[in-house]
């Protein structure tokens, strides 16, 4: 299994940063084919905000190119999301997702969530 835990979540201003973080575990992170953050805004369904495959490629949805970054560290087992100029509207909690491929199941894993508040 996998299990996902992130933190960095905060209350700042427009235009601060925040960088967030996913540490993941478990048993079959071997089986991990790619990474993602979702947010979840007060009231909506959760959206994608960004992904990073197993080697490396990140893609972003159009609202967060150029404000947000992902990346990954394996050596501590750690997906990262540098979130800078921040929008009131990127307030929400703010969720990590691995996609497992194993034993030919496929399985999405998601943390409990880190909140995100951009105050004006």
């Amino acid at each position: 299994q996998v299990q996902l835990v992130e933190s960095g979540g905060g209350l700042v201003q427009a235009g601060e940063s925040l960088r967030l973080s996913c540490v993941v575990s478990g048993t079959i992170i071997f089986s991990i084919t790619s990474m993602a953050w979702y947010r979840q805004p007060p009231g909506k369904q959760r959206e994608l905000v960004a992904a990073i495959t197993s080697g490396g490629t990140a893609t972003y949805t159009d609202s967060e190119k150029g404000r947000f970054t992902i990346s990954r560290d394996n050596a501590k087992n750690t997906v990262y999301l540098q979130m800078d100029s921040l929008k009131p509207e990127d307030t929400g909690v703010y969720y990590c997702n691995a996609k497992s491929e194993y034993s030919w199941t496929s399985t999405n894993y998601w943390g409990q969530g880190t909140q995100v508040t951009v105050s004006s």
